[in-house]
Parts: structure tokens; sequence; C-alpha cells
């Protein structure tokens, strides 16, 4: 198949270094998510909302230490379907893998291949036509992840690694869970040559011996988030006592997270709340009287203007941000946030879209 009949995003979670990983079929519009991070879920919901795709399932590698997994909380949100090893023994799967299955998404589908190692449920995911496969905590870029905790065994990595991925043509992507160095993406023919656990010139590589020796004198700490992870992750993520709590949700108005990062409140919502927020129109002045008009109540304070007068702004009310097109607004609206303003959202198309609604407007061209 053509790579254009695949959209393949890679997202990065800072906190963790792990990489989320959105496959989907244009034709059909449905998706898929791989190791999907549950502080991350309202970015990848409104990835998936803006491109206008249908979330099918998600997908964890295996059962991760180092983050939760947002699995529980897609499937609460799209009614998306589990997926995760059944060697893993989570509860609340929807779809129990194991090594040869398919996970379809629209015309295309994802081979399961089991690799374990790292632990003993560890899944990578190979694309129906072998060009890209997703390799989880089993083989990093230089490296591979470790064996020491979770049912790991190197000498079973070893073996997982060079007969389920380093098997596949050449040319394949290879795309990792985490990254710690800034690198994401490898290829099949790099790692076989370039990864010093397993690759080398032609018969000059390590073998099995060297492989097990240097992963059981790593010595290293666990992981930081272990404790909260494995029994949330066992759950697929759903929250339990004080381990997992979903992200609040604003309940002054009907918002929409964008993947920019923000919220928006659209030209309707605002409208049946202009008396209950502070509306900013971040607007220059001769913009604000100019042939847009501007929205009855609101206060005009330009955009160059804002970073010196954020302690003096009003927080007893949720904060409106406006402009012409939603885009200056954006930028007052995330720096009003990073102030510490709690309820802050932007008017989504500004006052073009205010205007094409049909809602009423004060000023030159005013009714």
């Amino acid at each position: 198949m053509a790579a254009a009949e695949l959209l393949l995003r890679q997202l990065a979670d800072a906190t963790s270094s792990t990489f989320t990983y959105l496959l989907a079929d244009p034709a059909t519009k449905q998706a898929v998510l791989i190791d999907p991070v549950f502080e991350q879920a309202r970015r990848d919901a409104a990835l998936l909302r803006e491109l206008d795709l249908t979330l099918v399932a998600t997908l964890d590698t295996h059962v991760h230490a180092d983050h939760v997994t947002a699995a529980w909380l897609h499937r609460q949100r799209s009614g998306s379907r589990i997926g995760l090893a059944a060697a893993a023994g989570a509860e609340g799967v929807d779809l129990p893998l194991a090594h040869g299955q398919r996970v379809p998404f629209g015309r295309r589908h994802l081979e399961v291949r089991a690799t374990p190692g790292h632990t003993d449920g560890c899944l990578s995911f190979v694309l129906d036509d072998a060009r890209v496969a997703f390799t989880g905590d089993a083989l990093l870029i230089r490296g591979c992840g470790r064996t020491d905790f979770q049912q790991g065994s190197p000498e079973r990595l070893y073996h997982s690694v060079h007969e389920q991925l380093l098997s596949l043509p050449e040319s394949c992507l290879l795309y990792p869970a985490h990254d710690y160095k800034g690198c994401t993406v490898t290829s099949v023919a790099e790692e076989r040559r370039w990864n010093p656990r397993f690759g080398g010139p032609a018969g000059h590589g390590p073998d099995e011996g060297d492989f097990v020796g240097t992963m059981n004198h790593l010595a290293l700490p666990h992981p930081k988030q272990i404790d909260r992870a494995v029994p949330a992750n066992l759950r697929c993520g759903r929250p339990g006592g004080d381990d997992v709590v979903p992200p609040p949700e604003p309940t002054w108005a009907p918002l929409v997270w964008t993947f920019a990062g923000l919220w928006e409140i659209e030209p309707a919502a605002l409208e049946e709340r202009l008396h209950e927020v502070t509306l900013l129109d971040v607007r220059e002045p001769a913009e604000f009287e100019g042939p847009l008009g501007r929205i009855a109540g609101a206060q005009s304070l330009p955009m160059a203007a804002l970073p010196a007068q954020l302690a003096t702004l009003p927080r007893t009310r949720p904060v409106v941000t406006v402009c012409r097109s939603g885009t200056r607004s954006a930028q007052a609206a995330v720096l009003l946030s990073c102030a510490g303003v709690g309820e802050v959202a932007n008017l989504a198309g500004g006052m073009l879209r205010w205007h094409g609604e049909g809602f009423g407007v004060e000023g030159a061209d005013g009714r």
C-alpha cells in the first residue's frame, strides 16, 4: 500500500519520555492509539476530533512501569476497545492479544508479535505491509528495555528482538515506546548494525552470553512511578484509590480542548454567558472601534499591553479572550493560563465567526 494511505502521528510525553502513536486509515477514518498516556488523553482526543477520526482501539505494548495508560479514559470518552497482551493478566481488557493476531482499523491492520523479555506480556505491532513496526520497550533506538523486574528475562528478550524484530525487512522503520536522548525513529538496518546490545558487522555482534551479561549488570534505579503505574495499568488505567485521578473538566461552560493546548468556547455558548464572564478583547484600539465592532461588555486590552496588566486582571469570573480571528486571543489565553488564571477560554473563530453566526455587536457596524 502507498504511504499516503496511512496517517501516522508520533506524540511525546515529556515527563515519562513516552511516545504515543496515532495510526489511521484516511479512507474510513478509523484510528488506533498505541501506548496512550493518562495525562495526555485530552491532547490525543483533541487531535482525533480535529482530524475527524474515530478511535476504534487503544493498544498498549506492555504493562508500563513509568506512566499510566489512558486506555480506560479513551474507552469512557469514545467507546474504543482496550487491547493488551493476554499474558499481562490485566482487568478490563476488551482485546486480549496474543502472537499472530491482527488488529484492524479500516482497510489497514497491525500484526501482533509477542516480544517478551522486558516484561512477560510485551507485544510489538507490525503494520500490514511490514514497512513500520512499533517495538514498545523490547527494542529501543540503540538500546532495549531493562529486564530486572515484571518477569523480565534477558534470554527471552535477546531471542524476541532477533527473531521478531531484527528479522523484519531492513527498510522497516522502528518506532519505540520511549527515547531518552531526543531520537524518534530508527530502522531494522540501523539496529542490526549499530545497536550495541544486538548489532555489529556480520558475524561480529554480541551473542546471547554477551547480552545477558550486560543486562544483568545494569544496576538501574527503579522507575519513579512504578508503585503508581503498575497497579493502575493492571486496571488499564481505570482510577482506583488515590493513584490515578482524571484531570478536572471545566464546569462554567461547555468548552473544547484543542490540540494546540487551550480551551475554546463556541460563540453560542459565550452568548448565553456574556454576563457571567470577563471578556478581554486583545485587538488594537482601531480594530476595537472598527468595522467588526465589539461584543457588548468587552474590555479593550491590546495584546502588547497584556503582560504588564496580568496582576491587575479580575479573577473572580472566568475570562474569555477575543480577537479578529481567534489567533492572537489564543496566545492571550495561553499567557493567562500560564500566569495562573484558572478559568480561561478563547473565543473560537474570533469576531469573524461571531459575526458570521449572526450574534450582535456594538460599534461601527453594530445593531
